[in-house]
């Protein structure tokens, strides 16, 4: 039951409403009441009971909801009308109008108090902020959904957890964003809230930030999961999802075939959904599997297909992590100066803050470069700021390469002990995958309710 206004207000309703109607006090009130009681309820001297204001309401052929609190009939269904066209805006790439309208619909949901609503238009604000690499204020949007939500049970909670864990992770945060995800999946499978839809949206989140601190074997469990969830999930979105995350632990297990098949389920769901964003975000990752098969003609493609999308979408932050991934493409297929412009060009958009483990990749790439030019000290500066970003973020995947990177290039230049310093603290980052930053993998759902389909 939504929380009533006060008498007063609710009393200065009844009359504006009456006078419209060009009725009397006695009309209003017979059968049930008198004209005297209705006086007073319009005065505002008395607090109106339930059964008063539905006959009232009958009366004068408004809902109780408008005479009570002050909401149009039909408020509720007209906002979730829109939010889903608002969130079409955003599928369709246009987040700048989808993001005027979410603000719009949030101030009328929060006018009218309506809690579900205002959440659902904060997380579309989120997901906004998340395209257009506006981390800050993504996970503001996400913690103030989670808030409203607080009431709520956690499968209601998640989608506000999920995204506030991609701001961390994406932020290169990448400790916090598995905090955040392990603990939720912690709760919900030892509380039994087994609901597939909330555990698919974890299971697939928490993928990335695994494979970036070198968690393969987590990571790999993870997709294990989801893959076993996706036939009981009822959000095609999420599923299509599922199939790109769980691509990367594919490929990281060498079954290059096999990650390309479920990029092309994710790519063929996103096509259906009209879901431009994601769907540049699947031509990306289906180059970057092409590149690590060495079919680098074929990864080109698909790279620049992936960057003219984004561009077109506006969404900055995953167009440059993209322009990242395609300038290791040219520079394996001989075409380092071009590499280096495209580096140089959107290294701007990165700090150690907002795509930290790209930014790392994007300067050991410029010191890749440098060292074959025999620029030393460029290559040293690029690597070293490589090498923070890294340890910053966690990205035990990548620093042990990196390390020897460096160490080879000060080895090179006469500098033994400092070579030896960079070998060292590449070698702490080599032990079993999973065991070095992460505690105890969290609880996972029960097996027998969960038959693993077929890829």
């Amino acid at each position: 039951m939504p929380e009533r206004d006060g008498p007063e207000v609710v009393g200065r309703r009844v009359q504006r409403l009456r006078a419209e109607r060009g009725m009397t006090q006695r009309q209003l009130a017979e059968p049930a009441y008198t004209p005297a009681y209705i006086s007073t309820v319009e005065a505002g001297r008395v607090r109106a009971s339930d059964d008063a204001l539905r006959h009232i309401a009958d009366r004068l052929g408004v809902t109780y909801d408008e005479l009570a609190c002050g909401r149009p009939a039909g408020l509720v269904t007209a906002l979730r009308l829109r939010l889903t066209g608002a969130q079409r805006l955003l599928s369709d790439g246009r987040a700048e109008e989808a993001t005027e309208r979410y603000a719009a619909l949030l101030a009328e949901a929060e006018e009218h108090g309506l809690g579900h609503e205002q959440a659902a238009a904060l997380m579309g604000l989120g997901e906004c902020a998340l395209e257009s690499g506006e981390l800050r204020a993504a996970h503001g949007h996400f913690e103030q959904a989670e808030e409203l939500l607080s009431g709520e049970t956690l499968p209601v909670r998640v989608p506000a957890v999920r995204g506030r864990a991609v701001a961390h992770y994406l932020a290169g945060e990448l400790r916090y964003a598995v905090y955040l995800l392990e603990s939720a999946l912690d709760e919900l499978n030892r509380g039994g809230l087994h609901d597939p839809d909330a555990l698919l949206h974890l299971y697939t989140a928490v993928i990335g930030p695994y494979m970036d601190m070198g968690a393969h074997a987590r990571a790999a469990q993870a997709a294990e999961f989801a893959l076993a969830l996706a036939p009981r999930a009822a959000d095609p979105a999420l599923i299509a999802r599922m199939h790109r995350s769980v691509a990367r632990t594919l490929l990281a297990e060498g079954r290059h075939a096999e990650a390309d098949a479920s990029l092309a389920k994710a790519a063929g769901l996103y096509r259906q959904l009209r879901l431009r964003t994601e769907l540049a975000n699947c031509h990306w990752m289906r180059g970057y599997v092409h590149a690590q098969a060495g079919e680098l003609d074929r990864a080109e493609s698909e790279l620049r297909q992936a960057l003219e999308m984004l561009a077109e979408t506006r969404a900055a932050l995953y167009r440059s992590q993209a322009a990242v991934e395609l300038a290791d493409v040219l520079h394996r297929r001989g075409r380092p100066t071009e590499a280096a412009a495209l580096l140089d060009g959107v290294l701007g958009d990165f700090s150690s803050e907002r795509g930290a483990v790209h930014a790392a990749a994007a300067h050991r790439l410029l010191g890749i470069i440098a060292e074959d030019a025999d620029e030393t000290d460029s290559a040293e500066e690029h690597y070293v700021r490589a090498l923070s970003l890294l340890e910053r973020a966690g990205a035990a995947g990548d620093l042990a390469d990196l390390c020897r990177l460096l160490g080879d290039l000060l080895r090179r230049t006469g500098r033994t002990e400092a070579a030896l310093d960079a070998y060292r603290t590449g070698l702490g980052h080599r032990t079993t995958p999973g065991t070095t930053t992460l505690g105890p993998a969290p609880a996972g759902p029960p097996r027998p309710a969960l038959p693993h389909p077929l890829l």
